[in-house]
Formats: C-alpha cells, sequence, structure tokens
C-alpha cells in the first residue's frame, strides 16, 4: 500500500514532469531523427525502470521526488550516462540547467 502510494507520487512529481520537460527541450533543440528516436528510447526503457523503483523503495521514491521538486537533484541523475541512448537527454537536460543558472 505504501509502496503503491510512494510509486504514483513520483509519477506524479518526478516522471511527468521530467518527461514533460524532456519533450519541451526537444522540440525547442530542433534535434535530428536519430537524436530524437534516441531519447525516446531511453524514456521508454529507463521510465518502466524508475516507476519499479520507486514502488520498490518508496523512501528513495519520496525523497527523490522532493529533490527533484525542489532543485536539489538534477533530472539527469535519474538516467543511465552509460546508455548511448540516453546521451541526447542528458547533455540536453544538463546544456538547459546551466542556462537556467547564469553558469
Amino acid at each position: 500500500m505504501i509502496s503503491d502510494l510512494a510509486a504514483w507520487l513520483f509519477a506524479l512529481l518526478v516522471v511527468n514532469p521530467i518527461n514533460a520537460e524532456i519533450r519541451e527541450r526537444i522540440e525547442t533543440a530542433n534535434l535530428l531523427l536519430q537524436a530524437f528516436q534516441q531519447s525516446q528510447q531511453c524514456l521508454a526503457t529507463h521510465g518502466p525502470w524508475l516507476l519499479a523503483q520507486a514502488e520498490n523503495d518508496p523512501v528513495w521514491a519520496v525523497g527523490t521526488a522532493i529533490g527533484i521538486t525542489t532543485g536539489w537533484t538534477s533530472s539527469t541523475q535519474l538516467l543511465d550516462t552509460n546508455d548511448p541512448d540516453c546521451l541526447v537527454l542528458t547533455r540536453l537536460l544538463a546544456h538547459e540547467g546551466r542556462e537556467n543558472t547564469g553558469s
């Protein structure tokens, strides 16, 4: 019961906003078709894994949701940087984050 609630909160506060943010940044970045397909594959692979992780570890789910919502945790930390399909997204999100902070 608690794990289901944690997974639902995680999806609501982390996965859905990150998915919307990624879609917006992909559209504004005018990515090539191959890069767009790679980013979609990354989301298809890692989205279900993140939800399963949230369901299996409610403490991690709540902590991560709070971290993402408050900005203490970067959304790029949730993606596997060793997965070639996720490289496009991690670079795009990291680049956008630096622009927003003025770094």
